[in-house]
This record gives structure tokens, sequence and C-alpha cells, in this order.
């Protein structure tokens, strides 16, 4: 690698939760670490392997991809569900995301600072804890110019990313049931 491409890496941080195997066995671990996962942190949570990345790359896009193939070429029986950061998260998730306080984004939220509009919650899992779809958060904070571009752009890539990782799983249940929520929820649209 020239100078020139040495400069024009940088560091990116993420996680893929892979689909199986429960547990990480140490064969399983070696093989991750040999296909080139070695930036990897891998950990077991709740019955889904998590594998922690810190990955050099040109781009965001290139160090996830990147990930991936590693991760398949391990050839350890999983596959990648998906990458965790375009998921759910709290006031203060979001507030670690923009590198500013919880008090800064719950003026964000409630109107006080900004234009107004701030996306609702999801998902309320009590009465003060609420979680917000950081897509469509970051969508909204770079339009308002809150965030900087780069950041909602790693947001919808996560996003991208899993559509397609989801649409080459095969459904899980009934498929025939699927279809028939599918054409009435077509036959039912505002």
């Amino acid at each position: 690698m020239n100078e020139l491409q040495t400069t024009c890496q940088r560091e990116f941080d993420f996680a893929l939760i892979l689909s199986t195997p429960t547990e990480l066995t140490d064969d399983a671990a070696d093989a991750l670490f040999a296909a080139g996962c070695d930036d990897a942190t891998p950990s077991v949570c709740y019955g889904q392997v998590w594998l922690e990345f810190s990955r050099t790359a040109p781009s965001y896009k290139e160090a996830v991809l990147s990930a991936i193939r590693d991760v398949r070429r391990a050839g350890i029986g999983a596959d990648v569900l998906r990458v965790d950061d375009c998921g759910l998260v709290t006031q203060a998730g979001i507030a670690r995301k923009m590198d500013k306080s919880a008090q800064y984004v719950h003026q964000l939220m409630s109107g006080l600072r900004g234009p107004g509009g701030f996306p609702p919650p999801v998902q309320h899992l009590s009465e003060k804890t609420h979680l917000w779809q950081w897509c469509a958060v970051s969508y909204w904070l770079l339009q308002n110019n809150f965030i900087k571009p780069e950041v909602a752009e790693q947001a919808n890539l996560d996003y991208a990313i899993n559509q397609a990782l989801s649409k080459n799983r095969q459904p899980c249940g009934d498929s025939r049931l699927l279809d028939e929520v599918e054409r009435a929820l077509a036959s039912h649209v505002v």
C-alpha cells in the first residue's frame, strides 16, 4: 500500500450480528480471525453472536461490506443478520451519536431548540424510556444541519445493507400467510 492510500484510510466502528451459531466456539473464533476478522471483538448476548469491528478502510461502506465478506469467507455456518447501527436508539444514544448532551437532544425533541418536528419515538419501553429509529432521526438531524452528512450517510447505508441482507434470507413460517397479509395490505392502501 502506498503512502497516499494509507493516508486515505480511516477507522470505522460498527457491529455485525450473526444468524448462528448461538455460541462462539474456539474453532469458529479462529476461523473468523483467519478470514480477516482480526479487527473484531466477538461476544454472545442473549444467544446471538455479535462482532464489534474497528475496521480501517477508505470509507464506511467499504469497511462494512468487507467485514460481511470476511464473515462469509470464514465458513462457520453463520451469515450476517444485520449491521447494528441503524436500529433503535434512546435519547442518550442519540446524544452519543451527535456528540452532544442528553439535555441538548431533549431540547431538540421538545422544540425548544431547532425548527421543531423531531421524529416521534417508535417504541415506548416505559413512561420515561422511549426508542427512536436512528435512520429517521439522522435524516431529520441532517436536514436541519445538526449532524455532518457522513453520519447520516452511514445510517442510510446501514439501512440499505440490512434491507439487502433480510431479502437474501428465506422467510420463516407460512409463506402463504405472508402473501395473504401482503395482498390485504396492498388492497387497503390509504
